[in-house]
């Protein structure tokens, strides 16, 4: 256990964080699922949707650096092209 006050506020802080981190990585994941669900269903106008809201949550995560922004950009792009592929193919 931590002694000194210092430490026991880095602990509050970690656990706190923690928190927070985990919340933000779950919603980004939850947002790329509802994506990924939409593609396989063919909707194209539920993907955009989708694709816009799931692309906000990664933009966030990464700008705060929950997640590293080169994992933020290769999420994006892979979703990006199964979103093209998928209007490509409806026309």
């Amino acid at each position: 256990m931590a002694t000194s006050r210092s430490s026991r506020k880095r602990i509050r802080q970690s656990q706190t964080r923690n928190l927070r981190n985990r919340e933000i990585k779950s919603a980004v994941k939850t947002g790329i699922k509802r994506f990924m669900t939409a593609v396989e269903a063919k909707d194209v106008e539920a993907a955009k949707k989708e694709f816009a809201a799931a692309v906000t949550g990664l933009d966030r995560a990464g700008t705060k650096r929950i997640l590293h922004p080169n994992t933020v950009a290769r999420r994006k792009s892979s979703m990006a092209s199964k979103l093209n592929g998928l209007v490509s193919a409806g026309k």
